[in-house]
């Protein structure tokens, strides 16, 4: 059992918005930067909101059968992964009220094996968003370059089959990276995963966008065949905002982990450390916006939400 090794990679964040010792006393000494101080409050609000807003996510998809379908799944994936950052944060001030209050023994073996716990649904967050909207972004490629076989070669058993994998494979990963966390390649492993998936994604848009636009005369010319094209090219511009918001949110976080990794010691990248509260509240508010994105979106989806609040003896499909 881990007795005095905390997950760097998650501790970076730190417990109760605070970051570790050593990384505050380099930030202080190498720079004339404030830091930046969030309250608590605030990051346990957006926790909250945010799990509340992606468990109405999954409720939805779960009550109408209108939205059973892959890429739905998909979707619900994406919100599992968003509902597990907000439920770390949540998890995270629980164990720092027990032990302040004294019910939990300072690094002690409860205390350090509940810590690896959260530390894992962290990792397991970030590592569900990326393999989901990869998934996504493949699932949008075919039904434009595979449109008529689309549901042949997408069946619901084959999106089960793919979730279980991708979850049982993050699980795993989320695991042994809290366990290897000290270890640089751990690191330099966990935090490439971010340009891979974008690598990934901006190949299937390049070819997407490309197809979309050497087909553009063909569809003017078919009337009847103006709105499957432009569902699915709405779909690949919706998954071009997740996309957009994942990385906002999520790109300072990882830089914070290479800088903390590489150059704690420099002047610049200790004042870059000074912000980190603010890295950890982005992704915090990525479990907000997404929610939001897929009501903006998808009017089958809205429709639901609307009932579910307005209409609560409706007989759902």
């Amino acid at each position: 059992m881990r007795t005095e090794r905390a997950s760097e990679l998650i501790k970076i964040l730190g417990h109760n918005g605070n970051p570790p010792e050593n990384i505050t006393d380099n930030a202080t000494n190498n720079t004339d930067c404030i830091q930046v101080v969030v309250p608590e409050e605030v990051f346990f609000a957006i926790s909250i909101i945010g799990v509340l807003e992606n468990l109405l996510v999954l409720l939805a998809v779960i009550k109408n059968r209108n939205l059973h379908s892959p890429m739905y799944f998909f979707i619900c994936s994406l919100a599992v992964s968003d509902m597990l950052g907000s439920l770390y944060k949540i998890l995270e001030n629980i164990l720092i009220i027990f032990r302040n209050t004294g019910y939990l023994k300072p690094r002690g073996d409860f205390e350090t094996t509940a810590d690896d716990v959260v530390d894992s649904l962290f990792i397991l967050s970030l590592l569900g968003s990326i393999f989901s909207l990869s998934v996504i972004a493949a699932d949008r490629y075919i039904t434009i370059f595979h449109a008529l076989q689309y549901h042949n070669i997408m069946t619901m058993r084959r999106a089960i089959s793919i979730l279980a994998i991708i979850w049982a494979f993050c699980t795993g990963s989320g695991i042994t990276m809290v366990i290897f966390s000290h270890d640089v390649p751990t690191v330099i492993s966990f935090t490439s995963l971010f340009p891979l998936m974008l690598i990934f994604i901006l190949c299937l848009y390049v070819h997407m966008f490309l197809l979309a636009r050497s087909h553009a005369k063909k569809i003017i010319s078919l009337p009847s065949s103006r709105v499957q094209p432009r569902a699915n090219m709405k779909g690949a511009i919706t998954l071009t905002i997740l996309l957009g918001v994942f990385l906002c949110c999520w790109a300072p976080f990882v830089l914070h982990i290479l800088l903390v990794t590489f150059c704690p010691n420099n002047p610049y990248c200790a004042c870059y450390l000074s912000i980190f509260q603010v890295n950890g509240m982005l992704i915090m508010c990525n479990a907000i916006i997404d929610p939001m994105i897929y009501a903006f979106r998808s009017p089958e989806l809205r429709s639901t939400f609307k009932k579910m609040f307005c209409c609560s003896g409706y007989k759902w499909n």
